[in-house]
């Protein structure tokens, strides 16, 4: 399951507006802002799916361990990209 703040942190990190993604995840613009708002607005299964695989088919590895959670973007070049 993908949280507000994941999709939100995920976003960030592809440089992606909620259009783009929600355009990505083939969701209502209005369903994936409901997804990322802070409150406990009910969001159907499917939606959040939609958006994991989007997120995941871009690069975004959702994390969620015993001390938190979080997104990382994976770089499918192989490239270091250390200075």
């Amino acid at each position: 399951m993908i949280t507000a703040r994941q999709s939100r942190a995920a976003r960030a990190l592809l440089g992606w507006t909620q259009e783009t993604l929600a355009d990505k995840a083939q969701v209502s613009l209005t369903a994936l802002k409901r997804l990322e708002s802070a409150s406990d607005l009910e969001v159907y299964e499917t939606t959040r799916d939609q958006v994991r695989r989007a997120l995941e088919a871009a690069g975004i590895v959702l994390l969620l361990t015993d001390r938190g959670i979080g997104v990382l973007l994976v770089d499918e070049r192989g490239e270091n990209r250390k200075s």
